[in-house]
């Protein structure tokens, strides 16, 4: 069986996620078969694996990192918001329904068995298994019955280091309270802290870690540095959805919706020199840019009235009059036809005016298309005419089905070897449900050098290798965590002799 450790955290965004892919990537380098895993994630990011389940983005992230195919038993719970206070509940890749939080609360008792076969069938496969928790242990409100932080390292018998996040402040208070808020026998599974995110000199911290250590009786096993490396985020609590980025030839704005989904689809575009790329949520920030993308989302309808009632549905239908390019991707796509359908109540009942660029009508129904897909453009046209016969890969996570006698934008092999088409093209607009469309580097950059053409800049966007660059990102976090962390105690907690 293998050897666990966990990664654990004071909050939400305090650095678990990436801290455990650093951890994948250096015991890989250091020559074992590493696995992470996550009991339950709550994310709008999630991914296909090779097999057809779905889940969640950061383990696939993690999986990379180890050098081993996602799995979905590395993330066997999955949640994805609907609304505020309710959850798609995908149970070992799979959707098991839609609950409200205080149904989910009582229901994910009955999961325990099935997390613990999916941990245990890594466990039999695997030397280590780097296990991350969600949002904080201390939760003392949601601890009852607990499956993702000391729960799950009670179960699997893991030693926990807590990392906390000191850009946001208050590190010291959060770690101490942390700890002191956990049982006894819970504090004894914390074998070290990790303070994260950190900006300066580090020898002006030594006294605050003596007396933390003092405090807590816990190790400090190192102090993180805000790492430069370019990693794919967990969620929407990721700053590049606010940070206003470097200014290209070429300008994208992508909408924020609120329920914003699979935003790592555009992180190719905002990589490359030529781009800048840009999320916008009013009309105000809109500006003019060259291209609008209309993102995934995971409610549709809701997504479509919040466009609607922003002002911005307006503002990008006049884009299109003026000749301007828009792409819609997954729940975009759906807002860029006629109608969108909800006979069954998959999300919230009723029919809604689509934004009427594309001539396609959606029905959104119960069983989920989940599938990788290879294929080609087939015809786009406008100013996007130059991409016909350009290669593409990703996967498709959706409800609704779109109909449409027009002639299909795309043409694909699904991962069962089966043929199909999808999505539609009309002037300057287009949208397919084909997420990571941009993954593949010939795709990127077709899509960049079309928009440079149209301002009549004669330049070409380079086609990068997005696998390589990301396994380069990859020992560049482990780089860093090597640097910064005791390695040598880490291993000796993983042993077990601490």
């Amino acid at each position: 069986m293998a050897k666990a450790i966990m990664l654990q955290g004071t909050a939400s965004n305090a650095g678990k996620s990436l801290l455990s892919a650093g951890l994948c990537r250096i015991f890989k380098q250091d020559g074992y078969k590493v696995a992470p895993f996550k009991s339950q994630n709550m994310a709008l990011n999630s991914a296909i694996t090779p097999d057809g389940l779905e889940m969640g983005r950061a383990q696939v992230v993690q999986a990379e990192a180890a050098g081993v195919a996602p799995d979905a038993r590395m993330n066997p719970i999955l949640l994805k918001p609907t609304s505020n206070v309710g959850s798609q509940v995908i149970v070992n890749g799979v959707p098991r329904g839609t609950m409200p939080a205080g149904e989910y609360f009582h229901y994910r008792k009955t999961l325990i068995p099935e997390v613990m076969a999916a941990y245990e069938s890594l466990s039999a496969e695997y030397d280590i298994i780097v296990i991350e928790g969600a949002g904080s242990p201390a939760e003392i409100n949601l601890k009852q019955d607990d499956i993702v932080n000391m729960g799950m390292a009670k179960r699997a018998k893991a030693p926990v280091l807590l990392c906390g996040d000191i850009d946001r402040g208050g590190v010291f208070a959060s770690l101490y309270g942390t700890v002191k808020l956990l049982e006894p026998d819970e504090q004894e599974l914390i074998r070290g802290l990790i303070i994260n995110k950190f900006r300066g000199d580090v020898e002006i911290l030594r006294p605050g870690l003596g007396q933390l250590e003092q405090l807590t009786g816990k190790p400090v096993l190192g102090v993180v540095p805000m790492l430069d490396v370019d990693v794919d985020d967990e969620d929407s609590l990721s700053s590049r959805l606010s940070k206003s980025g470097k200014v290209g030839l070429v300008d994208i704005a992508v909408i924020r919706l609120p329920r914003l989904s699979n935003f790592t689809d555009f992180n190719p575009l905002e990589r490359m020199d030529e781009v800048t790329l840009r999320y916008v949520g009013s009309v105000k920030e809109l500006g003019n840019p060259d291209l609008i993308l209309l993102p995934g989302t995971k409610n549709t309808m809701d997504d479509l009235r919040w466009l609607r009632q922003s002002g911005l549905e307006g503002a990008i239908l006049k884009h299109a009059a003026r000749g301007g390019a828009v792409v819609g991707i997954c729940g975009g796509y759906q807002m860029l036809g006629q109608t969108v359908s909800d006979p069954d109540g998959v999300e919230s009942g009723g029919t809604l005016r689509g934004l009427g660029l594309l001539p396609a009508e959606t029905v959104f129904q119960g069983e989920k298309t989940r599938t990788r897909v290879s294929g080609t453009f087939k015809a786009p046209e406008g100013i996007f005419a130059a991409m016909s016969g350009v290669p593409f890969e990703g996967y498709e996570i959706h409800m609704g089905r779109t109909a449409s006698t027009a002639q299909p934008l795309v043409g694909f092999t699904d991962q069962t070897g089966e043929a199909h088409t999808d999505g539609l093209t009309a002037g300057n607009v287009w949208g397919c449900y084909v997420h990571g469309i941009f993954d593949k580097a010939e795709c990127a950059a077709a899509l960049v050098n079309c928009l440079l053409r149209a301002k009549g800049l004669d330049r070409q966007a380079a086609s990068v290798d997005w696998q390589a660059y990301a396994q380069l990102q990859y020992d560049k976090l482990a780089e860093g965590l090597r640097a910064s962390l005791d390695m040598e105690q880490i291993y000796r907690i993983l042993n077990g002799e601490i």
